[in-house]
């Protein structure tokens, strides 16, 4: 792991562990700086009640250290919610999902009470979309979505071999107008067959750590 992922995984580390206690829960999102994150957690040996993990992945990872996940449906609060992105505006609206877990990512962030966000420098930019905006469909909407966000000024290419943990495809979507995030968020999730984009505009982080 790079020294800006562990670096920006110990300060959210430590503005968060004065807050957690033995009935904490804390949603656990996915990628590499979540796995710095993870690796703290265990060394910390700090007591909490355990987790919702926004990918199976993280879950083998919590699971290797003997964390409690639930699911969603049984709890009633999620303290934390802490994730990568894979990018960052001035007004933290993000993008999200190029590991394939946005949909569950964001449902977790949205059932979170505080959603923590660390990146390195790298993360940042002016405006959304050099990296594209990932779109989760049901596999028999792929090629009706992709026509109908061509509608809306995007290029969709399908990410061939992929099947999320919710066994949906995911289209990548290009050269999209991102100036007002939130508008697009809203006009991708209104078309039939989409399950969930990884455009974070509603549910935007409440705070962005930075290595």
């Amino acid at each position: 792991m790079s020294d800006a992922k562990v670096q920006v995984a110990k300060k959210a580390f430590e503005e968060m562990a004065p807050q957690i206690n033995k009935e904490s829960i804390l949603g656990i999102g996915t990628g590499s700086t979540v796995n710095c994150f993870i690796e703290i957690l265990k060394q910390s040996n700090i007591q909490f009640k355990g987790a919702v993990s926004s990918s199976e992945a993280s879950t083998l990872l919590l699971q290797e250290f003997n964390v409690e996940i639930f699911s969603l449906n049984d709890v009633n609060e999620i303290q934390f919610y802490i994730d990568g992105a894979d990018e960052v505006d001035p007004s933290h609206n993000l993008i999200k999902g190029g590991g394939g877990a946005h949909t569950r990512e964001k449902l977790v962030a949205s059932a979170s009470n505080q959603f923590i966000c660390i990146v390195d420098q790298s993360k940042h930019v002016e405006c959304l979309g050099d990296f594209g905006v990932p779109v989760e469909v049901l596999i028999e909407s792929r090629s009706f979505v992709s026509r109908e966000i061509v509608k809306l000024g995007g290029v969709p290419t399908y990410r061939s071999g992929v099947i999320t943990d919710q066994s949906n495809h995911i289209i990548d979507v290009s050269k999209l107008d991102l100036s007002n995030p939130k508008d697009m968020e809203i006009q991708i999730n209104s078309i039939p067959g989409v399950v969930e984009n990884g455009i974070f505009a509603i549910r935007k982080p409440n705070k962005v750590l930075t290595a």
